[in-house]
């Protein structure tokens, strides 16, 4: 009994020095109801909850997060909303390796002093019941009593901001305060995709979040007609690091991406373009935009990539103190982390079996054979793809000039021809723009001065030759020994940076379709595009090909019927 009775008044949660607090940011600010959210789901998650269950009811300023965490003893209850009460860190050297989600004791405290707090929990190595304690009044608290709960904890905040009136009235719209909830719980589900998550509103089922072994299982949750096979997941291991002037052991780190193929989905808008670090959703608009420059002249025009970026790197290199909700970081050595996300997306990009063969993307191919399952009598299982190992694809025809048949190991690929050998043209001119002399220099009449400066801004010498007339002394080599050459330069003054310059270039260089191509060519073409970065778009952003799987071919022709059935037998 005795031991009992210790082990209920042990306290893990203690406050922190004065030296430790004058050093990290202000207190949290619970300024809306998604930063109350917020704070108690990771609190739970700091505890090792795997299964949570959010209620809401904004209209009567109430909200309850239930989890299965390790749960707190009666002792830990009486001190866990005492202002810089935590049990995430002890010392300063403890901000130089933090890991948990919280670590500035300030969540229950400021949650306090805008609401009334009613905590239930109960270890999960206890037998016996559980403990509430309620914080009433500016975080008063209230004699404790039992509790009959299953391990876990359980908290339930009432009267939100009832204590301060004008920050209720500030408050956006119901709709807006439940979008905001909705995208937090969406950005937590990703950085954490084996919890389990069910969120009530107004005693009824909102939404579930399923758990999945990675983002890639949880993100098509969130996005009507993204499906598991439209998107990559890259997890890679970072064994190098810059050297560090201060002595601090730098911990292994990792980079994990989820990633929409180009050719397959992209947004109107670059809201599905986030940056998560160690376990959190951050700002970072370094990262983002190397994100976005990454996808560059793969996806259409005005459209964004779907990219989740998870870095899991040692805390040292990470300082959380720029923002109360840790929402903003500063990341030491950030060229360094730029350029690995960087190298990462261009590995993810490049053609595996797992994602190339399949037919997801082509709605004909899923639609006729729809339409012919529907018309017989039998069901197909579905089969997983085959492994193809390295990718191996073997030109065997052409289709209308137009089209090379590729053969591999399940199946056959349709690759249209001028825009695979466009990519590749584009990213030779990216590697290297390489400009040549003209023994004889083309003469262009009758362009204005914008365009004399845009030639001259990708590079081109260009000089007066006269009245209204200009000679132009150096050229893109790929255009040199083109007929069409003096047209090729009146396009590229028209406008546009040297990116665009490339593009147009490499279009108008590529083989056109209608051009009949012996095999020995196809099978260059193939081989030289399947190694390019971004072989799935060309810099137009539209799919190089079309993938028809062995699978779906034999289902459409119905070769797993038997001979007796199709005969009738």
């Amino acid at each position: 009994m005795r031991e009992n009775q210790s082990s209920l008044m042990s306290s893990s949660i203690h406050s922190l020095s004065p030296e430790i607090i004058n050093l990290i940011a202000a207190g949290e600010v619970i300024d809306s109801v998604a930063a109350a959210v917020r704070e108690l789901v990771e609190n739970a998650l700091d505890a090792g909850a795997n299964r949570l269950t959010i209620a809401l009811n904004l209209s009567g300023w109430r909200l309850q997060v239930v989890d299965n965490g390790k749960g707190m003893s009666l002792a830990d209850l009486r001190c866990c909303a005492n202002p810089h009460s935590t049990s995430k860190i002890d010392s300063l050297a403890d901000l130089w390796k933090i890991s948990s989600l919280g670590f500035r004791g300030e969540a229950l405290h400021s949650l306090t002093q805008v609401a009334d707090l009613d905590i239930a929990s109960r270890p999960n190595h206890e037998e016996n019941a559980g403990w509430r304690i309620y914080y009433k009044s500016q975080g008063e608290r209230q004699p404790e009593e039992t509790a009959a709960i299953a391990p876990g904890t359980i908290v339930t905040v009432t009267n939100l901001f009832g204590k301060i009136p004008v920050r209720r009235q500030a408050l956006p719209s119901l709709s807006q305060q439940l979008k905001s909830v909705q995208t937090l719980l969406q950005n937590i589900a990703l950085c954490h995709p084996h919890v389990t998550w069910q969120i009530w509103q107004d005693e009824q089922l909102w939404f579930n979040i399923s758990p999945g072994k990675t983002a890639q299982e949880i993100l098509p949750q969130f996005l009507k007609n993204v499906h598991f096979n439209d998107l990559q997941f890259l997890s890679q291991p970072i064994e190098s690091f810059p050297a560090s002037q201060d002595k601090i052991e730098i911990q292994p780190a990792s980079i994990e991406l989820v990633l929409g193929l180009p050719d397959r989905c992209h947004r109107r808008r670059s809201d599905w373009v986030k940056v998560a670090i160690n376990g959190r959703v951050v700002r970072s608009p370094d990262l983002e935009q190397g994100i976005l420059t990454a996808f560059s002249r793969t996806l259409p025009r005005d459209r964004f990539p779907v990219c989740f970026l998870h870095l899991k790197i040692c805390p040292s290199q990470i300082d959380w103190n720029r923002h109360p909700a840790k929402a903003e970081i500063y990341l030491h050595n950030l060229d360094f982390w730029q350029e690995k996300v960087a190298e990462a997306i261009e590995q993810a990009l490049r053609l595996v079996p797992q994602t190339a063969v399949t037919t997801i993307q082509n709605q004909r191919v899923k639609k006729l054979l729809k339409v012919s399952e529907e018309k017989s009598t039998y069901r197909i299982a579905p089969k997983s793809p085959t492994d193809l190992g390295l990718m191996q694809l073997q030109a065997v025809g052409q289709v209308r000039n137009t089209y090379i048949v590729a053969e591999h190991a399940s199946g056959l690929w349709l690759v249209e021809q001028h825009i695979a050998h466009e990519r590749i043209l584009y990213e030779q001119l990216q590697d290297e723009w390489k400009l040549i002399t003209l023994e004889i220099p083309i003469v262009l009449s009758q362009i204005s001065s914008h365009q004399i400066e845009q030639l001259q801004g990708i590079g081109l010498v260009i000089e007066s030759f006269g009245e209204q007339m200009w000679a132009v002394r150096t050229v893109p080599e790929m255009l040199s020994l083109r007929e069409d050459c003096q047209d090729a330069l009146i396009e590229l003054s028209l406008g546009g940076d040297l990116q665009t310059a490339q593009v147009a270039t490499a279009c108008r260089s590529a083989i056109r379709n209608g051009t009949r191509l012996d095999l020995l060519t196809m099978q260059d073409l193939l081989d030289r595009w399947k190694m390019t970065r971004n072989p799935r778009t060309c810099p137009h952003g539209r799919p190089i090909y079309l993938s028809l799987e062995e699978t779906s071919l034999a289902r459409f022709f119905r070769r797993h019927w038997v001979i007796g059935k199709s005969h009738g037998i």
